[in-house]
């Protein structure tokens, strides 16, 4: 997926404005709208991580999860990641890694978190993520560009003025600080794509981190049933746990993976900016939350530093 998105056979007498360029910008805009998926799928994760709070233990929604989301994976993945068993064995530790932040600890956090946050706080903290992600890429030497700090500055100061409710000021709870932690969880694993094999496919690759993500949790899952017993399987909890573990884990990690294949974790990191927008967007939808001319003001602030940050 890299290589083919870095390894273009461009002729000498190509100009600019010709057809290799159209590619590039086309497979440019894609990246992006896959981003921007994977974005509004994970806002809506937060509001049905806030609703299972109360009914299941964030330990047993993220191993379930995880379940889930192997389930509807494998009819589209299995033979390839079979096919691929060799390379699996040759890159497992750097499988396990990016497993571990992207899949176990991620995730962990914000299950977490949603015992003691607002759905809304969960997204616009991790909004931060971005920032962390355009360090990686800065210290791995990708120049970021005026164009691009100054976007991702800007959308950084719409986040700030809409936690502190417009002004720069925190007091966070403790499942703020669990936020935090998922970001800077987050932005490591977008890091870590960067220097996935070029020969390992995108849909093995995702198996295999599922797959390894559940054994991870499966010691911690077996203390929480012990020590805090299961959960009642409702319509409602069965729900989103599908929807975690269909949409906001197969389909919007899938989209997340190859858009940070064509566009880099930085570029994508921006669109991810939009989350806050997005969670304010389905809060009203969902539950009726109103949004404030403040925080309109932020989001314009957001939305415009996503709009620069997006562009070379």
């Amino acid at each position: 997926m890299a290589v083919m998105d870095r390894v273009r056979t461009v002729s000498q007498t190509e100009q600019p404005g010709s057809g290799g360029t159209r590619a590039k910008k086309g497979a440019t805009g894609l990246g992006v709208l896959l981003a921007l998926l994977a974005t509004v799928v994970w806002s809506g994760s937060f509001v049905a991580t806030r609703g299972m709070a109360d009914s299941i233990p964030p330990v047993q929604a993220v191993f379930w999860r995880w379940t889930i989301a192997t389930v509807a994976v494998a009819p589209f993945a299995a033979r390839q990641a079979w096919r691929q068993r060799a390379l699996i064995r040759e890159h497992f530790g750097y499988i396990a890694l990016a497993t571990l932040f992207g899949v176990t600890l991620y995730n962990t956090l914000v299950h977490q978190a949603g015992l003691t946050t607002s759905a809304s706080n969960m997204g616009m903290i991790m909004a931060a993520s971005p920032v962390v992600m355009a360090l990686y890429a800065r210290i791995g030497g990708e120049r970021l560009g005026a164009r691009r700090t100054f976007g991702l500055a800007l959308a950084a100061l719409g986040v700030l003025l809409l936690v502190g409710k417009g002004s720069i000021r925190f007091d966070f709870a403790a499942g703020d600080l669990w936020m935090f932690g998922a970001a800077v969880s987050f932005a490591t694993y977008s890091a870590l794509l960067k220097r996935k094999p070029a020969e390992l496919g995108g849909l093995a690759f995702l198996i295999t981190t599922f797959v390894l993500g559940a054994l991870m949790l499966a010691p911690a899952y077996a203390v929480s049933v012990r020590l805090q017993g299961g959960f009642h399987v409702t319509p409602s909890t069965a729900g989103m746990l599908l929807y975690v573990g269909v949409f906001s884990s197969a389909v919007a990690f899938f989209a997340w993976n190859k858009a940070v294949s064509m566009i880099g974790a930085a570029r994508a990191g921006v669109v991810y900016y939009l989350q806050p927008v997005c969670v304010a967007g389905l809060g009203l939808l969902l539950i009726g939350e109103t949004t404030g001319p403040a925080q309109l003001l932020c989001m314009a602030l957001i939305l415009g530093g996503v709009g620069l940050g997006a562009r070379r």
